[in-house]
């Protein structure tokens, strides 16, 4: 499968255009389980160009970028509209990835064994390597394994890890279905992989969010993992 639209210049891709613009985003479509080879390329170039690439989870539409590119990391605060004081979670291909910039506590152990890969995000102590612009100074990242195949092999097409918050501006609602992205944030990124409408077995809901950090793990976001099952876990 293709591109619909023409791939926009280096220059276009790194800085964002406003929401009156004609620059329109590549887009791909590809399919879920089974990603294309040539749009997850594609994508992949773009994001190590700079870009922002919006793709999709098994739960939402996210938006994604190379965590270690700290002016694309920047693109994405400005792009959501942000604040700074919140780090952006990421997806990992492997649990192998998560382990490059993250300790590993017991209890993320236990829940990711059960839960990943899957619709479950652990905050977990950053190790120290990890550049500020990716923890806020919190010291935390904020960390998950997808199980949708798109995710992961864009994920891996960059070096194993990939910005991952919810392709929305901040305030508004987040999207499942590519077809719904509003125009002022087409408008604002480079390229969409589109696999049609997601999150149909998690009830089109986030992830769920759990603090691992400290001995007695705490619920940060509920989502679409009960926190019912995340306890049970854990007693």
């Amino acid at each position: 499968m293709g591109t619909l639209f023409c791939e926009p210049p280096l220059d276009a891709m790194r800085e964002p255009v406003s929401a009156g613009g004609d620059r329109r985003p590549v887009i791909w479509k590809t399919g879920a389980s089974s990603p294309d080879v040539e749009a997850i390329a594609g994508a992949g170039s773009l994001l190590k160009a700079g870009g922002i690439v919006v793709y999709p989870t098994e739960t939402l539409y996210g938006l994604g970028a190379d965590p270690w590119q700290r002016s694309a990391v920047e693109r994405i605060y400005r792009v959501k509209g942000r604040g700074r004081g919140k780090p952006l979670p990421l997806i990992a291909s492997s649990l192998e990835h998560v382990m490059k910039v993250a300790q590993w506590p017991k209890a993320a152990s236990v829940l990711a064994k059960r839960f990943w890969p899957g619709p479950l995000t652990l905050l977990l102590p950053a190790v120290r390597d990890v550049p500020q612009w990716l923890h806020g100074g919190t010291e935390k990242i904020a960390l998950r394994v997808s199980s949708h195949g798109v995710a992961v092999a864009l994920a891996e097409a960059i070096g194993g890890l990939l910005i991952s918050t919810s392709a929305n501006l901040s305030g508004q609602p987040a999207v499942s279905d590519a077809k719904r992205i509003p125009p002022t944030l087409l408008a604002l990124v480079d390229g969409i992989l589109d696999s049609g409408v997601t999150g149909n077995l998690w009830g089109k809901r986030p992830t769920t969010i759990v603090d691992v950090c400290t001995p007695l793990p705490s619920l940060v976001r509920p989502g679409c993992v009960p926190w019912e099952a995340v306890s049970a876990c854990l007693d």
